[in-house]
């Protein structure tokens, strides 16, 4: 048992996995050392399968599939699956956060609030596995009956990021199972341990072998040979929008796979002087600041009304001073590491150029050094124009960018500014103004006057170059399914030849 009520110990020795194939775990070739990002020590090896080892997965998931083991079984029965995997999870609770935080970097805090919102994905899962249902019509005629079914479109594959490893993972897995779908999972080289973990949970709760299987490896070699898979009917990717371009392209040119793609975004945080201020910043500063900005719904963009734009940046860039930037096994620190290298110098190198294109830096705007890991302090920038790169890409770290506006068409104007249209927010006490704003910014998650809040019972998915289709709830699960038309003869036909 992990005692996490100060801070838990790192491993004596990385931990060895296998990858999860047809309801076991398999061994690999090679394996890749993952070292904390937070502490800088190895704590997993995964195998660095090959192409082999995923077509014999991909084939694992089609005879799933095919022979109706898990297609076949009542609502009922899959939904009992899910409501089991739900308690396992529960249990598993700290083992899981433990993983996601040596591997990703997030605090030990977020990690277990993350996993109690895995665990009600799986319970919202189980009941749309129950409610999941097609249509009739009874107006064709006396002669002729109508069904729609919605069944499930087969074998899916499913690449997921490092950023949130095991949530955006439960974000799909409860619902891909509900449809009767199989899956074959490609997660992130860097953060697979809890994607293996979950293979274990879903076979000691009852799924049939060959329902969900893993394979690790790089994306060069395993994300673009699943994304090509003749054998794979649907493909859903999370990660970036130039990423899911090749995949779109991936699935075209192999068996026009079905997509599902949430990609990148750059969200706007509208700000209204009528708002209350020290509640937005408080807002802002959440938005940007957890899981350092490495989120694809972060507000990385704060439009403020002009009049109160001195007053509410003195207020956030005082907020954000305040954040406790730390190891992530300690159970005060809110905001942990930057996940890989790569990504702690692109987040450096967006700070330059902020500074370079004469962009105000208020807060932050440097790395920390902190003892073997990677941190970067959360960062404001001021007087930032829509041309600057700062405000037209997407970083993925604790950068925000502030705007400032004095009409409400001016602040959507600039809200719609970017090929994304992931998720937005407005702050008013006028919700008149709230929605106006609402309505007319295009993004496919929008909050009032709150941040990142809601569950799994709501869809998740973007507009514009954030992505195609929808995730969770019912959305979610009929993301998952393909309908068919059914006619039925009532009485005796009429007859063509005569």
């Amino acid at each position: 048992m992990l005692d996490f009520t100060d801070r838990a110990p790192l491993p004596d020795a990385p931990r060895e996995f296998g990858f999860w194939s047809n309801g076991s775990w398999r061994q690999g070739g090679a394996l890749f050392e993952r070292r904390s990002p937070g502490h800088g020590v190895p704590v997993t090896l995964t195998p660095r399968c090959t192409v082999d080892d995923l077509n014999a997965a991909v084939a694992a998931a089609r005879r799933a599939f095919e022979d109706r083991r898990w297609a076949g079984l009542p609502g009922a029965d899959r939904a009992g699956v899910l409501l089991r995997a739900a308690e396992i999870v529960r249990r598993r609770r700290d083992e899981i956060a433990y993983w996601e935080v040596l591997e990703n970097g997030k605090p030990i805090s977020q990690a277990r609030g993350e996993i109690d919102h895995c665990i009600a994905c799986f319970e919202v899962g189980a009941g749309a596995a129950r409610l999941l249902h097609g249509d009739s019509f009874n107006s064709l005629g006396d002669g002729l009956f109508g069904m729609v079914l919605r069944e499930p479109v087969g074998v899916v594959g499913l690449i997921t990021p490092w950023n949130f490893p095991f949530l955006i993972l439960c974000e799909r897995i409860p619902f891909i199972l509900a449809s009767g779908c199989t899956v074959v999972v490609k997660p992130s080289e860097v953060t697979s341990a809890t994607t293996l973990l979950l293979g274990e949970i879903l076979s000691e709760a009852g799924a049939p072998d060959g329902v969900y299987n893993v394979v690790t490896g790089s994306g060069r070699t395993i994300g673009q040979a699943l994304s090509e898979h003749p054998d794979v009917d649907m493909l859903s990717f999370t990660g970036s929008t130039s990423v899911g371009r090749s995949c779109v392209h991936a699935a075209a040119d192999s068996n026009f796979k079905k997509l599902g793609l949430e990609l990148g975004g750059k969200n706007p945080i509208i700000v209204f002087a009528d708002s209350d201020l020290e509640d937005a910043a408080d807002g802002a500063a959440f938005g940007i600041s957890f899981n350092t900005g490495q989120c694809c719904v972060s507000s990385s963009r704060v439009i403020v009304e002009r009049s109160v734009a001195r007053e509410f940046e003195e207020i956030l860039a005082a907020k954000m001073a305040r954040i406790v930037v730390g190891d992530p096994l300690q159970t005060k620190t809110q905001v942990g590491a930057i996940t890989t290298d790569a990504q702690n110098s692109t987040i450096l190198s967006y700070i330059d150029k902020g500074k370079a294109e004469g962009a105000t830096l208020v807060a932050g705007g440097h790395a920390l050094d902190l003892g073997g890991g990677q941190y970067i302090a959360p960062t404001l920038f001021s007087g930032v124009t829509p041309e600057m790169s700062i405000a037209r890409d997407e970083i993925f770290g604790p950068v925000l960018s502030s705007f400032h506006f004095d009409t409400v068409e001016e602040a959507i104007g600039l809200a719609n500014d970017t090929v994304y249209g992931l998720a937005a927010s407005v702050w008013t006490k006028n919700i008149d103004k709230a929605l106006v704003v609402t309505r007319r910014v295009r993004a496919g998650r929008f909050w009032v006057n709150t941040i990142m809040a809601g569950g799994p019972e709501m869809p998740l998915g973007g507009f514009k170059q954030s992505g195609w289709g929808r995730e969770a709830g019912m959305y979610g699960v009929e993301e998952y399914t393909q309908v068919k038309s059914v006619h039925i003869e009532v009485g005796k036909r009429t007859h063509w030849i005569k």
